[in-house]
């Protein structure tokens, strides 16, 4: 998003998807890397770089060098599959159980360049994936952080154009801000979202029909850091150890406003978590 300030709102709406009815429940979407450590997949082949997309961008200084260590590479040039229609739900996914300990870390309304190349390097450098739901008004300008997430393995979700009040719009404009974003994801990384998140978790019947035609399933999230009222670094960490439970989907921002507080509090409670004997992971479809 543009706007470094979120709607004075925000708080009332973030229970939304609660008070829809209570936890939607999918099991087996859990990706599973043989070996390693708990959350620490072995490493693959590294793959060889995509050729870099014209068009505009952001001033954020040199782009990171090449990590040696890539999770499961996408690239523009990976064939095109026909994907299934999922169910239209009544509710969003707000857990994702699996084998073990499993956790979900996802960042909303990005890509900033000036918060997410940080959140990038740590999950790189603990080597575990993540779930990113991009809006489209800030991914059309940063084709290459998206192309950087898909060649780490993580996981593009689409989290609307603008950044709207979904039950305020009309059907043919929320087709609108989930196709447009589909749409420059799949320009940049060559496939489109298969999971978006209702901004504020403000979800509503068209949403989840029009996320369905389009080949995409909601996930909430069950702990919220409240990162985005920038609470202080040690009130992030906390929230997230103190919510930690195997399938929880934690909620942080790489965008929005000032984000430094989430990305210094991913340095300090990611490796907590890896201690606890969490694996992080993202589900797959």
């Amino acid at each position: 998003m543009h706007k470094d300030q979120l709607p004075v709102h925000r708080r009332s709406v973030l229970h939304w998807a609660a008070a829809l009815g209570g936890a939607a429940v999918v099991g087996g979407l859990f990706a599973t890397e043989p070996g390693g450590a708990p959350g620490r997949p072995a490493p693959r082949p590294v793959p060889e770089p995509a050729a870099p997309v014209a068009g505009p961008q952001a001033a954020a200084g040199p782009r990171q060098a090449a990590s040696s260590y890539r999770l499961q590479p996408m690239t523009a040039h990976a064939p095109r599959v026909r994907r299934a229609r999922p169910p239209v739900r009544t509710r969003p996914i707000l857990e994702l159980p699996g084998a073990g300990r499993t956790i979900v870390l996802t960042f909303d309304d990005g890509p900033d360049p000036r918060y997410t190349p940080g959140v990038l390097a740590t999950l790189r450098e603990f080597r575990v994936p993540a779930m990113f739901f991009v809006c489209g008004e800030m991914a059309q300008y940063h084709p290459d952080l998206l192309r950087e997430m898909a060649d780490d393995g993580h996981v593009i979700g689409n989290h609307t154009w603008s950044h709207p009040l979904v039950p305020g719009l009309t059907r043919p404009e929320t087709r609108r801000e989930l196709a447009r974003t589909c749409e420059v994801v799949d320009r940049a990384v060559g496939t489109g979202p298969l999971w978006y998140r209702a901004p504020y978790g403000a979800w509503n019947r068209h949403s989840f029909e029009i996320g369905a035609e389009l080949g995409m399933e909601p996930l909430a999230w069950t702990v919220d850091t409240l990162d985005w009222t920038e609470p202080g670094t040690g009130t992030i960490v906390r929230r997230v150890m103190d919510g930690a439970a195997p399938g929880a989907v934690v909620l942080s921002h790489d965008a929005g406003g000032d984000r430094s507080q989430s990305v210094a509090a991913l340095r300090r409670y990611l490796p907590r978590l890896l201690e606890a004997g969490y694996r992080v992971t993202v589900p797959h479809r």
